[in-house]
């Protein structure tokens, strides 16, 4: 990185900065909690400083072995992974926070389907069935075979590093 601490930082600089909080992660220099802590303010960060100070207090020598940038994927945007391999294995695919999201999203239309269906005296029989079973069995079937869970844009923090050069 630049030495100039006030430079605009990159996607790019982000992306080195999410990878080295990762190693260290990996090799027990920070906890989870401590990772997702910098790993929020990595992608918030606007300069080349605020990224510093969250490897200011880590050595450099493990990120040696670190790529200069995430792998590309089609269009040329990089795309860091979001989380270092948990204890569970498939952490990364089968719980991570995207597919915790989609879960719980279908849980959310079911809910809201099941409740006008209660409101409206439960007449025409279980229709709400007819939207929650084909949605549940669409995830479940993409979820068992290990495909990755869709975010849609504005997804919080994962938003920035999911979306650039999204042009």
């Amino acid at each position: 990185m630049a030495s100039d601490t006030k430079t605009r930082a990159s996607d790019a600089d982000r992306d080195r900065t999410v990878a080295a909080l990762r190693e260290h992660t990996a090799v027990g220099r920070l906890t989870l909690e401590e990772f997702n802590e910098r790993l929020d303010k990595a992608c918030a960060a606007k300069t080349l400083g605020e990224l510093g100070e969250l490897t200011a207090d880590l050595p450099g020598a493990d990120l040696e072995r670190l790529p200069a940038a995430a792998p590309a994927r089609a269009g040329g945007a990089a795309l860091p992974a979001r989380r270092p391999p948990g204890p569970i294995a498939g952490a990364q695919g089968r719980f991570s926070p995207a597919w915790r999201a989609a879960w719980g999203s279908w849980l959310a239309v079911s809910l809201c389907v099941f409740a006008i269906w209660l409101i409206s005296g439960a007449s025409g029989g279980p229709w709400f069935l007819w939207v929650a079973l084909p949605l549940g069995a669409l995830m479940l079937g993409r979820w068992i075979t290990g495909a990755p869970a869709r975010g849609g844009r504005g997804s919080g923090r994962t938003s920035r590093t999911h979306r650039h050069h999204a042009a």
